[in-house]
């Protein structure tokens, strides 16, 4: 994947601590997990970076707000407004747009902007450009703006409709970069707390679906097909390079034991709490670990 200029024109702190939030839909309840079990041991960061669910999860963390992710996904993981294919039928979107960042922030379990916009901790959106295929790290400094691009970071291709934000259009940061780590450093992030939703033995396999997505998107946005047909190696590749940051000591690595057995949609409240709970023992594990990892600065 080739560099992308975004990162190149970012201004580039010194010496700064970042968190590095991998997504994986509804993994992402073992990142809610730790994150939650890391807020309340007071562990901060200069800036965090989130994909996907990591980023719409990961909000939560500047707005210091734990145990929202895991209260409003069980809440409402029935509900079709939420997630359903009467949403993707209806709106175009399986996670409907308007009731996820507007009725479920705004009504329904209040996403605490002032808190967010208060907080100094700098928070970034990966999102990916699907005519040219490549990244974007959007700093997402106003909650109300910033939930624009957290809905691109997590809009999956087929199951919803391009973003449209700044005179381009956007979908899932997962695309093109999964685990943000070389781009967060890029940056100037170069203590980095890194979760992963996949166990250490996880190895990604091409895209079994990719003939579908070449017909649906291959005319129109040749980019982004080509960025997902080379995904999985691409991904591998930056597994094997967060492995190394972390053996050089750059990096301090959270991931689960084993795989969490928890799909992209899930409307069974028990296995949402089963795989944040499993998220919140691994934090627990790590806490002392990441505080001595953090205090090298």
């Amino acid at each position: 994947m080739e560099e992308n200029e975004s990162v190149k024109n970012l201004n580039k702190p010194d010496k700064q601590t970042g968190l590095v939030l991998e997504g994986g839909a509804m993994r992402g309840m073992f990142t809610a997990g730790v994150t939650d079990v890391m807020m309340e041991n007071g562990i901060e960061f200069d800036g965090i970076i989130g994909v996907s669910a990591g980023a719409t999860f990961g909000c939560n963390y500047k707005s210091r707000q734990p145990g929202r992710t895991i209260r409003y996904n069980v809440a409402l993981c029935k509900d079709p407004r939420y997630c359903s294919f009467r949403s993707l039928f209806k709106t175009g979107d399986l996670y409907g747009a308007d009731f996820c960042y507007r009725v479920l922030p705004d009504e329904l379990d209040v996403f605490d902007k002032k808190a967010y916009n208060e907080n100094p901790t700098a928070f970034y959106a990966v999102v990916t450009d699907i005519e040219s295929g490549l990244p974007v790290y959007h700093r997402c400094d106003d909650a109300q703006e910033s939930l624009a691009w957290m809905r691109a970071s997590a809009s999956m291709p087929v199951f919803s409709t391009p973003v449209a934000l700044d005179g381009h259009l956007y979908l899932d940061g997962g695309i093109s970069d999964s685990i943000p780590l070389k781009a967060f450093e890029d940056m100037g992030y170069n203590r980095n707390v890194v979760i992963l939703t996949q166990p250490a033995a996880y190895i990604k396999k091409h895209n079994k679906t990719m003939p579908y997505l070449r017909m649906r998107f291959g005319r129109k946005y040749p980019k982004m097909v080509k960025a997902l047909d080379v995904r999985h190696d691409f991904y591998n590749k930056q597994r094997a390079y967060v492995r190394r940051r972390e053996s050089e000591g750059s990096a301090y690595v959270v991931m689960p034991d084993f795989p969490l057995k928890i799909g992209s949609i899930c409307h069974n409240p028990d296995d949402l709490r089963r795989v944040y709970a499993q998220g919140r023992v691994v934090g627990e594990k790590h806490i002392e670990g990441m505080k001595a990892f953090l205090e090298k600065r």
